[in-house]
């Protein structure tokens, strides 16, 4: 570890968390709005369903860490919705399994620390005739539905609900977008530039409004080392110096 120690935020998850540093993924940008504030750590898993997650929770999130995540932000569901194989394998997990495994991770991480907070995503739409024509020839038929994807969602929302999690309603979130379908995919699963800055609008917007102590929106954290210094950049009265640690001009999309 490098110091000064920071707030920890840990992206958990399958694919969508695996891929959010490409392509500029939701995960690259928040790096870029919690820089100098958080370090966040990326434990995202291709392929993995809640299954495969609740059987490594104590190797990833131990209990006895110095450290505690101050925010873990989580998804599965894709995988688990999708159609179950006659061979039994696969990522499918029946809708009453997924429900309790993502019990059992919420639970996990809520009893890390009383300062770490969650966040779960719940599954987003699918583009189903783009996913048809990206199909690897590897594999065998993916059986992957809008109306699947939609009830592992809506479970989701109602587990964190009943367990006081804050979500992010990803399958309506996206959907918001008139040319979500084409706009917010690679490859009608995996999240397009486009498909990202809506889950970090959603993200930002959730952390922005809870009432957490202390607060972990970007703007409430310090800036590490934003004291004001002669060593930056000279005003254009030539006698004083301007503190541009949280200068923001670079960025796109000026967060909220």
């Amino acid at each position: 570890m490098v110091g000064p120690g920071r707030p920890v935020f840990v992206l958990f998850g399958s694919s969508i968390v695996q891929f959010s540093y490409s392509n500029d993924g939701w995960g690259a940008i928040l790096a870029d709005v919690y820089a100098r504030k958080a370090d966040i750590f990326l434990r995202g898993y291709l392929g993995w369903n809640s299954r495969r997650a609740v059987q490594v929770l104590d190797k990833i999130f131990p209990k006895d860490a110095a450290v505690q995540p101050s925010l873990v932000i989580v998804y599965f569901g894709g995988n688990d919705s999708m159609g179950p194989h006659p061979s039994g394998l696969g990522p499918h997990v029946p809708l009453p399994e997924y429900i309790e495994n993502m019990r059992k991770i919420a639970t996990h991480l809520k009893g890390l620390s009383e300062t770490t907070r969650v966040i779960f995503l719940s599954s987003p739409p699918l583009n189903e005739e783009m996913l048809r024509r990206s199909r690897s020839s590897v594999l065998s038929e993916l059986v992957r539905t809008n109306e699947r994807c939609q009830r592992y969602s809506e479970a989701c929302m109602e587990l964190c609900k009943e367990m006081d999690v804050k979500v992010v309603d990803l399958y309506n979130a996206i959907q918001k977008r008139e040319d979500w379908s084409t706009a917010c995919f690679t490859d009608g699963v995996h999240l397009s530039s486009e498909g990202s800055k809506i889950v970090v609008e959603e993200i930002l917007k959730v952390i922005k409004e809870a009432e957490w102590e202390p607060s972990l929106h970007w703007k409430s954290l310090p800036t590490e080392f934003g004291e004001d210094s002669p060593y930056d950049v000279v005003a254009s009265d030539g006698t004083s110096t301007v503190n541009i640690s949280n200068f923001t001009f670079h960025r796109e999309m000026q967060w909220d």
